[in-house]
């Protein structure tokens, strides 16, 4: 088994953000951004394995800070976790004011990868050096976040979901439920 340090791969790309980039109200368009996330997370998890990967799913992403346009943002990929042919991969977008000196964390997100061979068949992919206790809790996060999510994903399944378990929960919101008797 072949492993890879952690900074053999991360990735930095910084861009001027223009007019042409932003929304109806002259912020950034969220989807751009995305894109670009999308963009760095290929490179970075590519860069990794050695093969071309395609974008698996995307954790939840926040938008915690609008960006301007006029402004620099740069994002940071590092690929947080390998499984067999996955990677998750961390990204974090920052936007710097170039008049200011002002830095302001945007967002961040986790991207899972899957890397392919020239078929298309998923290949394996390369394990992770963790040389650092940061790396290590990134690392382990990452097989909680995903325990997690197969343990939420499995109770909420239509062929094992319970109706009395969570229709209290669901009636105590700003929802009016009218099911067929």
């Amino acid at each position: 088994m072949e492993y890879k340090k952690i900074a053999d791969s991360q990735i930095k790309m910084t861009q001027l953000m223009l007019p042409s980039h932003a929304n109806f109200s002259g912020k950034i368009h969220g989807g751009y951004v995305l894109s670009l996330m999308d963009q760095v997370a290929f490179a970075c998890a590519s860069k990794h394995s050695g093969h071309y990967c395609v974008t698996a799913s995307v954790n939840k992403v926040d938008f915690l800070n609008p960006i301007q346009v006029g402004e620099l943002i740069t994002l940071k990929a590092s690929v947080n976790y390998t499984g067999r042919t996955s990677m998750l991969v961390g990204l974090r977008v920052e936007s710097e004011n170039i008049q200011t000196g002002e830095i302001k964390h945007c967002n961040s997100s986790y991207f899972t990868m899957v890397a392919k061979d020239e078929q298309g068949n998923n290949i394996e992919v390369p394990g992770l050096i963790l040389t650092t206790k940061d790396q290590v809790r990134r690392f382990a996060r990452s097989i909680v976040r995903q325990e997690d999510t197969r343990n939420r994903s499995g109770s909420f399944n239509a062929k094992d979901f319970r109706l009395e378990k969570y229709l209290e929960l669901v009636q105590a919101q700003n929802v009016k439920v009218e099911l067929p008797s």
